[in-house]
C-alpha cells in the first residue's frame, strides 16, 4: 500500500482532509496532510509566503516513495516540489488542480479559462497581499454538493491566501517531467471550470485521466468514492 501526502488548495489547510484520510487508511494506505506556509497552524506571515516555500513544505513532508495528491492551487507547489526533490515523489495526483504550464503563473493560467466562476466570491485584502473568500459564497463555489454543515465547518477555518505565490511563474524541469502523473477531473466543479480541467489534460494519456461527478471538494462530498478511485489509480 502507498504513503500518500495530501496537499490542500487556496485558503484551506490540512483540516480539509478530515474525511479522506480515514477513508484512505481504511483501504490500507498511509494518509498524511500538511499545512502549507501561512495556512492552518503554520504561522508564516502572508507577506513571507512564496511558491518555493510552499513547494519546500511539500518536500519536507515526503518520505520514501510518497504519492502526492494535490488539490486546486496545490498543484503548483506539488509540481515544483518534484523539481526540488527529483525522484522522491512516486506519483503526482492532481485533484481538480492546476497542472502547471511552463512559464505560467497560476493566475495567468486561471485567466485563460473560458470563464471565472470564483472571482465574484474573492475578497482582496486592502494591502493587496492576500485574498479571502466571502463566507456567504463558500457554499456555492466550494461546497454546493457537500453534506449539511460543511460550509460552516470550513468557514471557521478558511484563511487568507497569499497572492504573490500565485502570480509567480513556474519553470518546469526534469524532476517533474520524470514523475508519473494522474489527473482527476471534477465535472461539477464551480471553482475551476471542468472545461478548463479538460484543456489542461487534453494531451495526457487517457489512462492517466479520470472523472468524477462532484464539485470542487470531493474530499467532503464523497470521501469514500474518492478514496476508492485513488486506491484504483495506485493499484492499476
Amino acid at each position: 500500500m502507498s504513503d500518500i501526502l495530501l496537499v490542500h488548495g487556496s485558503c484551506h489547510g490540512a483540516w480539509c482532509w478530515r474525511d479522506l484520510e480515514p477513508a484512505l487508511e481504511a483501504l490500507g494506505h498511509s494518509a498524511r496532510s500538511i499545512d502549507m506556509p501561512g495556512h492552518g497552524a503554520d504561522p508564516t506571515p502572508v507577506g513571507a509566503v512564496t511558491l518555493d516555500s510552499c513547494a519546500q513544505a511539500v518536500v519536507d513532508g515526503l518520505r520514501e516513495n510518497t504519492v502526492v495528491l494535490a488539490h486546486s492551487w496545490g498543484g503548483f507547489p506539488a509540481t515544483r516540489a518534484a523539481d526540488l526533490a527529483p525522484g522522491r515523489i512516486a506519483r503526482l495526483i492532481y485533484l481538480c488542480a492546476y497542472a502547471p504550464w511552463d512559464g505560467y503563473s497560476l493566475a495567468n493560467m486561471r485567466r485563460t479559462a473560458p470563464y471565472q466562476p470564483l472571482m465574484h466570491a474573492v475578497l482582496r485584502a486592502p494591502d493587496g497581499q492576500s485574498f479571502t473568500i466571502d463566507p456567504l459564497q463558500t457554499q456555492a463555489v466550494f461546497y454546493h454538493d457537500c453534506p449539511p454543515g460543511t460550509a460552516e465547518f470550513a468557514n471557521m477555518r478558511l484563511c487568507p491566501q497569499a497572492i504573490a505565490p500565485q502570480e509567480t511563474p513556474i519553470r518546469l524541469g526534469a524532476g517533474q517531467a520524470g514523475t508519473p502523473k494522474t489527473y482527476i477531473r471534477c465535472m461539477d466543479d464551480r471553482t475551476i471550470p471542468p472545461e478548463f480541467q479538460v484543456t489542461m489534460t487534453a494531451d495526457w494519456p487517457p489512462e492517466d485521466v479520470h472523472e468524477i461527478a462532484t464539485g470542487h471538494s470531493p474530499f467532503f462530498a464523497d470521501p469514500q468514492g474518492l478514496a476508492r478511485l485513488i486506491d484504483h489509480i495506485l493499484k492499476d
